[in-house]
C-alpha cells in the first residue's frame, strides 16, 4: 500500500515527466524557430547598421570605382562576412536564404540576408552571413541551458511539493496516530486537530463523535453485563446452597439425589460462565494491573504440565520446542497465563488419541511470537469467522464448556496488544499465532 502523501508526490512527478515529454519532444523544433529568428534579426540589425554606415561616409571607403567593384569581409574564424558589390540585375532582393559561400579556397554553408540598395543612382547587392555551424553550435547551447533548468525546475517542484504535502497531510497523520495510540473509544484524545483545511476538521470533529458514542455504547454494554452477572450470582449461590443442604440429608433417595447432582452441574457452569462475562467486562474496562516481568517459556512450561495429564489420558502428544525464551514487561501474568491455557487447553480438547500438540517460541524480526498448532479436528471458513466470538465456538460434546473461552484469550490479547492470527484445515489441524509487541 502506498501512502496519501506518496502518491500526491508521485502524481505530480508524473504528471511534470509527461509534460517534460512532450516539451522535449517539441523542443528542438522550438529551439529551431527561436534560433533562426534571433539570427534572422541579428542579421537585419547588421544591414542597417551597414547601411547608416554607407549614409554616412558614402560608399567610396567601401568601393572604389577606380581600384574595385566589390568589397568583402569576414572574421578570423569565418563565422560571419559581410559582401558589399555593385550588381546590374534587375528587380530588388531583401531575402534570407542558405548558400554555400567560398572563402579562401573552403566552402563553408552560411545563412545568407540578400539585400538591394541604391547609392547614388547604382545598385548594389548587400550579403550578410552567418556561418550555419556557429547557428548549430548555438542552438546546442540553449538546448543545455534549456535542459538544465528544465531538470532544477523539476528537482525543486518535486522537493517543495513533498515538503508541502507533508505540510498539509501533518493533521491527517495526527489524527491516524490519536486512532492507532488508543486501546478503547475512552482514552481517545479529544482535543481538535489544528488545521486550516475543513475536510481534515471535518474528519476529526466526526471521528470525536463517533468516539463518543462508541464509548457510551461499550459503556453502558459493559455496564448491563456487570449488573446481570451480579445479580445472577446472588441467586446461584442460593442455590447450590440450598441443593448441598439437601444433599447432606440422610433420608433423600438416590433417584433425587441424582437430580440434584445434574442440577448442582449446571449451576456450576451457569457460575462459570457468569464469571467469564465479568472477566471480560472487567479486561475490557481495563481494572486489570499490568506490572509483572515474568518469562513466557516458563509460563508455558506452567501450563503444559498441569494439561500432561489430560493430554496422556487421551494419548495425544504435548510437547513444547522452544528456540528462545522472552521477558514479558507490564503485563497480567493470570490473564496471559488464562489466555494460552484456554488455547492449549482447547488443543487438547479437540485433538484426537495419536494426536500432536505443539507449543513453540521464537523471535521474528525483532518480535517474540509462540505458535501453538496441533493435528486435532480442524475448522472450516464459517468457524473461524466466529471463533472468537462469545457462545459461537463452543464443542457441543464438552458439557462443562461454556463456548467463551477464546472469546476471553482475545479479550486478554487485546488487553496487552498482542496479535492473534488462526490458521486450520478440516481434520488437519489448527495454528494459532501469538506476536508480541516489541519492547513489551
Amino acid at each position: 500500500m502506498i501512502r496519501l502523501k506518496s502518491k500526491l508526490a508521485l502524481f505530480n512527478l508524473l504528471s511534470k515527466l509527461v509534460f517534460t515529454s512532450l516539451f522535449l519532444i517539441l523542443l528542438p523544433s522550438i529551439i529551431e524557430r527561436i534560433n533562426l529568428r534571433q539570427v534572422d534579426n541579428d542579421l537585419i540589425r547588421k544591414r542597417e547598421k551597414t547601411i547608416s554606415l554607407i549614409e554616412k561616409v558614402g560608399i567610396e571607403p567601401f568601393i572604389n570605382t577606380d581600384t574595385s567593384d566589390a568589397f568583402g569581409s569576414y572574421n578570423i574564424l569565418k563565422e560571419e562576412f559581410i559582401s558589399l558589390e555593385r550588381s546590374d540585375a534587375e528587380g530588388e532582393l531583401n531575402q534570407i536564404e542558405v548558400s554555400n559561400r567560398i572563402i579562401e579556397d573552403e566552402e563553408i554553408t552560411y545563412r545568407v540576408l540578400n539585400y538591394t540598395l541604391i547609392v547614388d543612382g547604382q545598385k548594389y547587392l548587400l550579403e550578410i552571413g552567418k556561418s550555419i555551424t556557429s547557428i548549430q553550435n548555438a542552438k546546442k547551447n540553449i538546448s543545455r541551458i534549456i535542459l538544465a533548468f528544465l531538470v532544477f525546475i523539476i528537482l525543486a517542484t518535486l522537493i517543495t511539493d513533498l515538503q508541502y504535502t507533508r505540510i498539509i497531510l501533518n493533521p491527517l497523520k495526527k489524527i491516524t496516530n490519536k486512532l492507532k495510540e488508543i486501546s478503547s473509544p475512552s482514552k481517545f484524545d479529544m482535543t481538535p486537530v489544528k488545521t486550516n483545511t475543513s475536510d481534515f476538521a471535518g474528519l476529526d470533529n466526526a471521528l470525536r463523535d463517533l468516539m463518543i458514542q462508541i464509548d457510551e455504547s461499550f459503556r453502558k454494554e459493559k455496564e448491563i453485563t456487570v449488573n446481570i452477572s451480579h445479580e445472577l450470582m446472588t441467586p446461584i449461590s442460593v442455590l447450590r446452597s440450598k441443593l448441598e443442604n439437601i444433599l447432606l440429608q440422610n433420608d433423600i433417595d438416590s433417584e433425587t439425589a441424582n437430580k440434584i447432582e445434574e442440577s448442582l452441574k449446571t449451576l456450576h457452569r451457569l457460575q462459570s460462565l457468569v464469571n467469564s462475562l465479568l472477566l471480560i467486562a472487567r479486561i475490557e474496562s481495563h481494572q486489570y494491573l499490568r506490572d509483572d516481568t515474568f518469562s513466557i517459556q516458563n509460563l508455558l512450561g506452567e501450563i503444559i504440565n498441569e494439561l500432561i495429564p489430560l493430554a496422556d489420558d487421551k494419548e495425544v502428544n504435548l510437547t513444547a520446542e522452544f528456540i528462545s525464551d522472552y521477558m514479558i514487561k507490564k503485563a497480567n501474568r493470570s490473564l496471559v497465563f488464562s489466555m494460552f491455557y484456554n488455547v492449549v487447553n482447547n488443543a487438547v480438547k479437540n485433538t484426537d488419541r495419536g494426536g500432536k500438540i505443539i507449543v513453540s517460541g521464537n523471535v521474528v524480526h525483532g518480535r517474540f511470537r509462540v505458535i501453538i498448532t496441533d493435528t486435532g479436528k480442524g475448522m472450516n471458513e464459517t468457524q473461524l469467522s466466529t471463533l472468537f466470538s462469545r457462545f459461537k465456538t463452543r464443542n457441543v460434546q464438552d458439557e462443562n464448556g461454556t463456548g467463551i473461552g477464546l472469546a476471553i484469550s482475545k479479550s486478554i490479547a487485546d488487553f496487552h496488544k498482542i496479535e492473534v492470527s488462526v490458521s486450520s484445515e478440516i481434520e488437519k489441524g489448527t495454528i494459532f499465532t501469538f506476536i508480541f509487541p516489541e519492547n513489551s
